[in-house]
């Protein structure tokens, strides 16, 4: 008999996607088939399924954690945010189309019935699935028509734990004034709730746990200390970016207002002789960099016109200059070459315009979605790479013919003449320890970590935490049997 219950928090980034792939790592290692789900998920940083799908990055992440492949079930629905006021809608893992967000929220035809029909056919899979809610259920201009949280608890009918985020100030405001305005159909479907990201001796938050309890009249499942080594997990959205201070060699990334796929980043950060420093608005690159990655986007002349106006294109032709490495991957490989035309507004704002030149190549953004988990190996050292494509269009030029990466066979990527530029749409390289050790070696530096074992060593660290810290068979008997 298949059990779920859904972790909803307080707010975003109070760390649930964190604590779902903690519990999944930890209930699979006392004998358990878990399945993550999240009905619906609002993400620039996809992962592609082996069926050519794409969902969050937290599901995979997720997924990687219950010992089982991704897969579009575990993320039916998924937002792709444009613009600030219009998202690309991915379904089941396949692209719907565009919607304004006014529009999407006055219509979700047809979603709430994709995600309960994701949800049963993966608790056939399972014998526990873990369910993150998104945003916080107190947003109650936004319950009507709501597929992510209560909305989806209800119509599932299966038990919810609010988790609130002590870190940031007003837990128990937080907690306590979710029950205030939740009706009673959905209070109904609490059964408790948890404390995260806590500092300190625990004891000295015991009245404080004791008054949420109180009020409320929910359980309290655990307060949990912060685990600091989350940062070796890869990031779900834009606010879990963060710099990370490492060696000598000094990694610099322009924050674009719709980077996508920046967990790119990740293997680069977890690497003791490596600086990954993440600019955001309003300052320049600094001049001292070794590499300058230009990552993925969401709307890649919209980043792009972005990109000037903060003038980092100014501050990227003068690295160049200097003797620098330039790196784009994906959009940031669009935007190094001579042009982008985009006639019909595929990834954006339709229109052409002129790249940073730095590659000669140019793109068009045509055909269909290019959606595929990819075996490759590098042109030069042979060293293999597993990646991913997501992206829009092609680009076609004479630093073509100096590819450096070999894709199933095919010639993928540009490189200037002098070697120091490169672009590919290949996300994921950096995973290979192989590869990434012989780019940095490129770049005067050593590689001195292994990534993958990293990432495991870290999600067992984080069950043995949630063992340590939450009351897991407490929550286990909470967990409601999946009505068919």
């Amino acid at each position: 008999m298949t059990k779920a219950i859904m972790i909803q928090g307080t707010g975003s980034n109070v760390g649930k996607s964190l604590i779902v792939a903690g519990l999944a790592r930890a209930y699979v290692r006392r004998g358990l088939r878990v399945a993550p789900f999240k009905p619906q998920n609002m993400s620039n940083n996809a992962a592609v399924t082996p069926e050519g799908g794409e969902i969050g990055r937290a599901q995979a992440l997720q997924a990687r954690a219950a010992g089982r492949a991704p897969h579009t079930d575990m993320n039916p629905v998924l937002l792709k945010p444009e613009s600030d006021t219009g998202a690309q809608v991915i379904v089941q893992g396949k692209r719907r189309g565009t919607q304004a967000a006014g529009s999407f929220m006055r219509d979700k035809s047809g979603l709430l019935e994709a995600a309960l029909e994701s949800f049963h056919r993966l608790s056939d899979t399972a014998d526990l699935v873990l369910i993150e809610g998104a945003g916080s259920p107190a947003e109650t201009n936004l319950r009507k028509n709501d597929i992510a949280n209560m909305g989806f608890a209800c119509a599932a009918d299966v038990p919810v734990v609010l988790v609130g985020d002590i870190h940031r100030g007003g837990v128990i405001a937080q907690i306590v004034g979710t029950h205030a305005v939740l009706d009673q159909q959905d209070l109904d479907h609490v059964v408790g709730f948890a404390v995260n990201r806590f500092r300190g001796e625990l004891s000295l938050f015991d009245a404080g746990r004791d008054d949420i309890a109180r009020r409320t009249n929910w359980p309290s499942l655990g307060v949990i200390p912060w685990f600091f080594d989350a940062w070796k997990l890869p990031a779900e959205d834009m606010m879990g970016i963060t710099s990370r201070k490492g060696g000598a060699c000094k990694v610099v990334v322009p924050q674009l207002e719709r980077m996508a796929n920046f967990d790119d980043l990740d293997p680069l950060a977890a690497e003791p002789n490596v600086t990954v420093e993440i600019v955001p608005a309003g300052r320049p690159l600094p001049g001292d960099a070794d590499l300058v990655l230009i990552p993925g986007s969401k709307s890649t002349i919209g980043d792009l016109a972005y990109l000037r106006a903060q003038g980092w294109d100014i501050d990227i032709l003068a690295h160049y200059r200097r003797g620098g490495h330039v790196l784009g991957l994906c959009g940031g490989y669009q935007m190094l070459g001579q042009s982008i035309d985009d006639p019909d507004g595929v990834d954006g704002a339709p229109g052409k315009v002129p790249g940073l030149g730095l590659l000669d190549i140019d793109t068009v953004m045509a055909g269909d979605k290019q959606v595929a988990l990819r075996q490759a190996h590098a042109i030069g050292g042979n060293e293999p790479v597993s990646g991913y494509e997501i992206h829009m269009g092609c680009s076609e030029g004479p630093d073509c013919t100096r590819a450096w990466l070999s894709v199933e066979g095919r010639p993928e990527g540009a490189t200037s003449p002098d070697g120091r530029v490169r672009g590919s749409y290949l996300h994921g390289l950096f995973s290979s320890d192989l590869f990434r050790t012989r780019f940095l070696a490129g770049l005067g530096h050593e590689s001195s970590a292994g990534y993958d074992d990293g990432v495991e060593a870290t999600l067992d660290a984080l069950a043995d935490h949630l063992e340590r810290y939450m009351d897991l068979d407490q929550l286990l008997d909470l967990a409601k049997p999946v009505k068919a």
